[in-house]
């Protein structure tokens, strides 16, 4: 079952983890990895979580299944940290250089899945923020290597610019008559 909005969810900032979490109603807190030093100031103190945040949270509940095949948790776990790291993450510049460009040209918004090429490994990547020339994904693969001493792990979030952005390929089946 998909976790809907209510009045009740807010977000705050968990000291214990020292990570940006959301309230969820009285009994129940959805921890993000998003730690302190890639927040914006607000996102410190508690915060509502507004009508856009329901927009974008819903937007990306109706999305998300059409094009990942996971579990509900998956699903609103998934949306709840695109949510917050759309609304509550401090800007990035792009950092293109990690990944191999795409021969093909993207049409690229929110939501959308693409492949990220780093080297000989792929990882697959939602878009959770788009300008004219770069989007903001974050990564859904369990880790991407982009050096030897970097990496990013599930959830972490990078700008790329769009010709870095692979598109996905479905799998062909030739039928022979």
């Amino acid at each position: 079952m998909l976790l809907m909005p209510n009045k009740d969810w807010h977000w705050e900032y968990n000291e214990t983890c020292k990570q940006l979490s959301i309230s969820l109603g009285s009994e129940m807190e959805f921890l993000t990895p998003y730690k302190s030093k890639i927040l914006i100031p607000d996102a410190l103190t508690a915060t509502e979580f507004s009508i856009e945040h329901a927009k974008f949270y819903i937007k990306m509940l109706e999305t998300l299944p059409k094009v990942l095949h996971i579990s509900d948790a998956g699903i609103v776990q998934t949306a709840l940290n695109a949510t917050a790291a759309h609304f509550l993450l401090q800007s990035q510049m792009p950092k293109s250089w990690f990944f191999d460009e795409s021969d093909e040209c993207v049409y690229c918004e929110i939501g959308k899945l693409f492949q990220l090429k780093c080297g000989y490994s792929k990882v697959l990547s939602l878009v959770i923020d788009n300008g004219l020339q770069a989007a903001t994904v974050m990564i859904l693969s369990q880790q991407c290597q982009l050096s030897d001493s970097k990496s990013l792990s599930q959830f972490d979030t990078i700008k790329v610019m769009h010709n870095r952005l692979h598109p996905l390929r479905k799998a062909r089946q030739v039928v022979a008559a």
